[in-house]
């Protein structure tokens, strides 16, 4: 069984791939389909980072924000006293 259907299925679903596409274009709708799931597999990793890669950069940049604020008014504080 694959994903749940069986050999009639499955039997049934390549029969009507082959009325509907023909025996002529069957290689070339196996190679367009192939060429699309690299294409897709290929976009998955190196595309953008997961949502949640991306959140946790976000909070990451935040908190460096926050420091970077906090070591200016340090650096300010320090200034005014040695004047």
């Amino acid at each position: 069984m694959i994903l749940g259907m069986g050999v009639p299925e499955l039997a049934i679903i390549l029969l009507v791939v082959l009325v509907v596409f023909g025996p002529k274009n069957l290689p070339k709708l196996g190679a367009t389909i192939g060429k699309t799931v690299k294409n897709v597999r290929e976009g998955m990793e190196d595309g953008e980072p997961a949502p949640a890669e991306a959140a946790a950069s976000a909070d990451v940049s935040q908190a460096v924000s926050g420091q970077e604020a906090d070591v200016s008014q340090a650096v300010s504080d320090h200034e005014g006293d040695a004047e």
